[in-house]
């Protein structure tokens, strides 16, 4: 359930709106002026709550739901128990959300830690950086020379901005993290303890051992990305780290110099990608996935979980495994162990 300490509904949603916000259709127009007051998942719901339901396969909590209205897409529908308002839309999550976003607007976008406004008197602003009107630096925040902060931006408590670094309009830079050498559009997320800008790991062979090679590139960051908390991006060596618009990054994913990502990727926690990673538009990455230097990964691709990559992949594709190859081959080469497992089972398991 949702605290109320920290997040208060916005005002109650009649079930009616909802059927109109979302598109979805209500299934007994008696049901309409039935009241939402808060969100939940099906297996907790609770008095006043919405809640959706995907599939069969996930219609195990509709036995026991308790919940004002459900949204559900067609094939449960005779599976919600009497009372409870039925929502039904083919995505039922997607509407789900767009409710949340209604019900609970502070929890859409992080907000800043102290509640000032404008520049705090405990904050260092070089004086020759630039902040708009209408941003917000809290306190224990550094902005360096010559940065530059857009309007609606909130650089939060004990963030550091550096030298001639540029952040767009309506961004979120959070608590302890740093920017530097980097150039952000507008509605950028940065969660707390992010690191962005930093050296890239960048060494050359000599005989008294590594040696570091310059890294005098930059990090170039396009409209609406986030990025997650303690997640780190390195600069580019000599060409541009970039992460393309509306691409979003979970916590704690590594991410080298020179790594190109495109448009509408979601690249989830644990990642690490090496150096000079080209990865097209619309990639979707799972949890721990590793990625060697110099790979492209193709548009629209999908890489599973713990898999790690030695080779390009194909636009459109899934591949998993390690090292990486095609889902289909991963899974037939997974049943062959399988089954050799349990022949040498039972083979050892013979009276001699």
């Amino acid at each position: 359930m949702t605290d109320p300490v920290f997040f208060v509904p916005s005002r109650l949603y009649q079930v009616g709106e909802v059927a109109e916000l979302t598109g979805a259709t209500l299934v007994n127009p008696d049901h309409s002026k039935m009241e939402i007051a808060t969100i939940a998942s099906a297996h907790d719901g609770g008095e006043g709550a919405l809640v959706f339901v995907d599939g069969k396969r996930n219609a195990a909590s509709l036995a026991t739901l308790q919940a004002v209205a459900v949204l559900c897409t067609p094939d449960v529908v005779g599976l919600v128990p009497e009372g409870i308002a039925v929502l039904v839309t083919p995505r039922p999550q997607q509407a789900f959300a767009r409710i949340g976003r209604l019900l609970y607007p502070e929890a859409e976008r992080p907000v800043g830690v102290t509640g000032e406004t404008g520049v705090s008197a405990h904050a260092h602003v070089d004086a020759s950086a630039h902040v708009e009107t209408g941003a917000i630096v809290e306190a224990g925040a550094v902005i360096g020379p010559l940065a530059s902060i857009g309007s609606g931006t909130v650089i939060a408590a004990n963030a550091v901005v550096g030298r001639s670094v540029q952040i767009g309009r309506d961004c979120y830079i959070g608590p302890h993290s740093s920017v530097q050498y980097a150039l952000l559009g507008n509605g950028v997320i940065i969660h707390a303890g992010a690191r962005i800008g930093q050296d890239g790991f960048g060494f050359a062979g000599g005989p008294k051992g590594p040696e570091r090679v310059p890294q005098i590139g930059r990090v170039v960051i396009q409209d609406n990305v986030e990025i997650g908390a303690n997640s780190t991006v390195d600069r580019g060596a000599m060409a541009d780290t970039i992460i393309g618009e509306n691409t979003k990054i979970d916590n704690l994913v590594q991410i080298a110099h020179n790594v190109r990502i495109g448009r509408n990727c979601v690249i989830a926690g644990l990642t690490g990608i090496s150096g000079s990673v080209t990865v097209g538009d619309g990639v979707m990455m799972g949890g721990g996935v590793g990625l060697a230097d110099h790979l492209t990964i193709g548009a629209g691709a999908k890489l599973a979980a713990r898999s790690g990559f030695m080779h390009d992949v194909p636009a459109g594709e899934v591949w998993g495994g390690y090292p990486g190859k095609p889902m289909k081959d991963m899974m037939r080469e997974f049943v062959a162990l399988k089954k050799l497992a349990k022949g040498k089972a039972k083979e050892g398991g013979r009276d001699e």
